[in-house]
């Protein structure tokens, strides 16, 4: 766990596709002694999840919201376990709600049949395998958002499509904290773009870190490398500037 004033970065163990790895919610803490949560890891990290809280002083029952950058398996896992342990509203943005409630089918899943192929392989991940055997988590979204909308505190919602068609990201106004979720990746305090191979719209994806890049930044938050303080608008600008 890492505190950025009242952003509360959350540092869970995780298995994916690539092996071990960390990925990191974030809790923004609101002046009324209540938490926003952005994101909810894999399935099964409910408890892990209260003990990072805890690591800040801070109770699982405080959660008051969810707000879901997108609707990858990683991001909304233990969604249903939050809001049923809390009775939390969800958030999303508008375009990305359909999939969050399971009216629509998740945009990234092989067919029906190219997924019974894939079961039949020996040497499927087991992360990959469970993605494929697990029911889609189904949780309804009591706020659909749209870009300019603002949450508790002042945060700003940032429409970022590409990873995924309703993508966002989110601007904390007082550190100048950017929760970028998966529209950027990071590793060791050096900023990426998002992974290309898991991002079905690039073109949009590298137009959303251009609009990023207008911003006045000065922390970024990735869920897939953690916290990029060493000039990270200077660097968010040259990665915008790489892709034009």
């Amino acid at each position: 766990m890492q505190r950025l004033g009242d952003v509360i970065v959350l540092d869970l163990p995780a298995t994916l596709l690539d092996g071990p790895t960390l990925i990191h919610p974030v809790a923004l803490a609101g002046p009324d002694h209540t938490l926003t949560l952005v994101d909810t890891g894999l399935p099964g990290m409910l408890e892990a999840i209260t003990a990072e809280l805890a690591q800040a002083g801070y109770a699982l029952g405080q959660v008051r919201r969810v707000v879901v950058t997108h609707h990858d398996l990683d991001h909304i896992g233990s969604l249903e376990d939050i809001v049923r342990a809390t009775g939390a509203e969800v958030y999303a943005l508008e375009d990305e709600v359909p999939y969050v409630t399971g009216a629509r089918r998740a945009q990234k899943l092989p067919s029906p049949e190219q997924a019974q192929a894939m079961l039949g392989d020996p040497q499927l991940s087991a992360p990959l395998r469970a993605m494929l055997t697990r029911d889609p988590v189904r949780v309804p979204v009591q706020r659909p958002l749209r870009d300019g909308d603002q949450l508790p505190g002042g945060v700003r919602v940032i429409a970022t499509p590409g990873h995924t068609p309703g993508h966002l990201s989110l601007l904390v106004p007082g550190g100048r904290t950017l929760i970028s979720g998966d529209a950027l990746t990071s590793q060791g305090g050096q900023l990426s773009g998002p992974l290309p191979r898991a991002t079905p719209d690039l073109p949009a994806a590298h137009a959303s870190v251009r609009r990023l890049a207008q911003e006045d930044v000065q922390t970024i938050v990735t869920y897939h490398g953690g916290v990029v303080s060493d000039d990270a608008g200077g660097q968010l600008r040259a990665l915008a500037a790489s892709l034009a």
